[in-house]
């Protein structure tokens, strides 16, 4: 419990010594009285600090375990208050928010109901950052008996955060492009025949000789020939690079084409960026029937789901992606790649999203990338810088600065062709992506495969 003078005590000090002082000063023989006067005043403060002193005792204040909501939108936060003795009236509380969530109120004051021991205070705030934030104190106040005092006490709680990153902007910007009549993502129609082996069958005219079983057509004596099936349920893994250069703000090199239309993009981390298009890629692959999982690394491989389906397994991704943050380390390809080669068997569709504009990272990339490219289908992804671009292709070039600007993305261009043409050669598809079209160009790259089964 700690006490603090208020205006009022200060306000009775200033109005009762000042005076007594001066009178004393000029009239000796009012030396009595005035001392008396002040020793009244001085009695009646320490005796409201003593009475007043266990005001506090009584009060509780507990919040919510958990509370979810997503980066730039708005919650609450409920403050459930106990008042078991009915002593206090008004009770002053305070919060220690962390900078990544924002409130318009440094403090609340709550009125408590003489007739009832239970009520409640609502505080709104905002999430300007996705990730884990723990509130663990409270601080109540409130006034002393006669109001000289503020009696001020600290209150431990636990209550748990939890900010999600936005995803109905993204859905927006796909529905025009996947969402059949405003509800979900409609199933898409897949050239060819299959390729899953189903069953044997005799042969029948217009059979392709390709597709008779040699083997059981010698030990049958007749043509045999094999049915094969369009693979229904394949298995999806986003890989997402969460080392040193992912911690760069998505617009901190001209990423952004379009301005920042809250205050949360000015919070937004290409990390960030890679962990909303991962999960929109759980929701496109859940809709279309496929299982779906995640791969988080840096130095060594942090997260790891195993490809499922369903809602509570997209729930358990959604919880191992919101809590990732950028680490500045230097990406270990070669420490990922054998992960993958050891712990994912069956042939899967890879989606890796990473930065390989640092030519150091992407030869070690290259360099290792055969470890998995025989056995799975990968897709190499990365957010493209505004000044990529080959030279001579820009006409507002005014200055000797946009002369260098544009010799500098020339030289990314050309070193980002160079590992193009490199993956290409080992049957891996290698993209940059408009920042702003991340989500729906990773969905339409994973329909295009899924529809002309590559995998």
């Amino acid at each position: 419990m700690k006490l603090v003078p208020t205006n009022k005590l200060i306000f009775w000090f200033g109005l009762v010594f000042l005076p007594v002082s001066v009178l004393i000063a000029l009239v000796p023989t009012a030396t009595g009285p005035g001392i008396g006067l002040a020793i009244l005043l001085v009695t009646a403060v320490i005796g409201d600090a003593v009475i007043s002193k266990g005001r506090l005792t009584g009060i509780q204040v507990t919040t919510p375990e958990v509370v979810r909501l997503s980066v730039g939108r708005e919650g609450d936060l409920s403050l459930s208050i106990e008042n078991e003795d009915l002593i206090v009236k008004r009770l002053r509380l305070g919060l220690a928010f962390p900078r990544e969530l924002y409130s318009p109120y440094h403090d609340r004051l709550a009125d408590l109901p003489a007739a009832s021991s239970a009520s409640r205070v609502v505080w709104p705030f905002k999430a300007l950052k996705q990730g884990q934030f723990l509130l663990q104190t409270c601080y109540l106040e409130t006034a002393s008996r006669f109001g000289f005092w503020s009696l001020r006490r600290a209150q431990r709680i636990h209550s748990e955060i939890r900010v999600y990153p936005e995803l109905l902007r993204e859905r927006k910007r796909l529905s025009g492009l996947f969402l059949k009549r405003g509800i979900g993502i409609h199933t898409q129609r897949q050239v060819g025949k299959g390729r899953e082996f189903e069953q044997l069958r005799e042969y029948l005219p217009g059979d392709s000789y390709e597709d008779i079983h040699w083997k059981a057509t010698a030990r049958r004596g007749l043509p045999i020939t094999k049915v094969y099936q369009i693979e229904r349920t394949q298995q999806i893994y986003v890989i997402v690079d969460g080392s040193r250069l992912s911690a760069r703000n998505s617009d901190s090199l001209g990423l952004n084409s379009i301005p920042a239309s809250s205050e949360a993009d000015n919070y937004t981390t290409i990390m960030e960026r890679f962990t909303t298009a991962a999960l929109v890629m759980g929701l496109a692959a859940d809709r279309q029937g496929d299982m779906f999982g995640l791969l988080a690394f840096d130095d060594q491989v942090r997260k790891f789901v195993r490809a499922k389906n369903g809602r509570a397994h997209y729930d358990v991704c959604r919880d191992a992606l919101y809590t990732l943050q950028a680490r500045s380390v230097t990406p270990d390809f070669g420490e990922l790649f054998s992960f993958v080669a050891t712990k994912i068997r069956r042939r899967a569709l890879l989606i890796i999203l990473t930065n390989l504009d640092d030519p150091v990272l992407a030869e070690n990339f290259t360099a290792h990338i055969d470890l998995i490219s025989r056995r799975h289908l990968v897709l190499v992804n990365m957010l493209k810088p505004a000044v990529v671009k080959p030279i001579f292709s820009d006409p507002s070039v005014n200055t000797v600065d946009d002369i260098y600007t544009q010799l500098g993305g020339h030289l990314l261009w050309r070193h980002f062709r160079e590992i193009e043409k490199s993956l290409q050669r080992r049957g891996i598809g290698f993209y940059l992506l408009e920042n702003e079209n991340l989500c729906s160009d990773l969905v339409s790259k994973y329909l295009s495969v899924k529809r002309r089964q590559i995998l």
